[in-house]
């Protein structure tokens, strides 16, 4: 029988035979806290219809090419909390971040060097960056995946009746001394979806839905711990007040102007563009 006091206590009991021990472990402690949670601010039954049709309705706002629960995950700050768990390996390798909701698609395979900017516009911008371990050796081969928004703030699949399909991602195999480059247009500034729940939560609590400027990856090498981060375009607006939390001091990088002739004809740049070079530090797998 159901009892107030002993609410949490009753339902995780409902558990004791599940075979699973750590679901049984996650379901026992999401009970406690809800119900926790619940005590805590009186709950009453017109807010938890609330809290439900707004999950509802996230729910419904996901399909092939977005997910509103990454987002509102991402805009809770729950995202980077289980990257900062999950990540937690104690050496000195890059620091990852969130996946974010726009990786729904697979990333073209390209060649080293080559442009993922299909559309015209943008500021032309160059990145050479080059996979180590965390000891310092290079790793050939390594896959380096790429994507990001316009110089607009716009991902391909959210205006894609505007650009080519697949623009502005990448897929990237590492040389043999681990180094890759890739043209692309130098990213902007830009708000979360705000046209479903998530948004709307946003605007009932006086936030705003702007992430700085920045480029996605997953890097990936045989032996390591695959790696999901960004690199922040140093002086973007939002850097110290990320909607989803995403920033990290030592992912933020220069993407400098140059003139460098030489780099410009080694990769077909127009002069000047903006130059970033990033070094992604792998941890062994364990």
């Amino acid at each position: 029988m159901f009892e107030r006091n002993r609410s949490a206590e009753i339902v995780a009991d409902s558990f004791s035979n599940t075979e699973n021990e750590r679901l049984r472990e996650i379901l026992v402690s999401l009970v406690q806290h809800l119900h926790a949670f619940a005590k805590d601010v009186e709950l009453g039954q017109g807010e938890l219809d609330a809290g439900i049709d707004f999950l509802t309705r996230t729910g419904q706002k996901c399909d092939d090419t977005r997910q509103e629960f990454v987002l509102l995950s991402d805009i809770l700050g729950l995202s980077m909390l289980v990257d900062s768990i999950d990540n937690d390996r104690g050496e000195k390798t890059t620091d990852s971040t969130v996946l974010g909701p726009f990786h729904m698609v697979q990333s073209p395979v390209r060649q080293l060097g080559e442009t993922i900017a299909l559309a015209e516009g943008g500021v032309p911008t160059l990145v050479t960056g080059q996979v180590l371990s965390a000891d310092g050796d290079e790793l050939p081969g390594a896959v380096v995946d790429v994507w990001q928004a316009d110089e607009n703030g716009f991902y391909d699949v959210q205006i894609p009746e505007q650009v080519p399909e697949r623009n502005l991602r990448g897929l990237f195999a590492c040389d043999n001394n681990g180094k890759f480059a890739f043209r692309t247009i130098l990213p902007a500034a830009y708000p979360i979806p705000q046209d479903g729940p998530v948004g709307q939560l946003l605007t009932a609590t006086a936030r705003h839905p702007y992430r700085p400027a920045h480029i996605h990856f997953i890097v990936e090498a045989d032996g390591y711990a695959s790696l999901t981060t960004h690199i922040f375009v140093a002086g973007s607006p939002y850097l110290d007040s990320d909607a989803v939390f995403g920033v990290k001091e030592s992912l933020v990088l220069e993407f400098a102007e140059c003139t460098d002739a030489a780099l410009a004809a080694e990769y077909d740049m127009p002069v000047p563009f903006r130059h970033a070079h990033v070094e992604i530090r792998l941890a062994k797998a364990k």
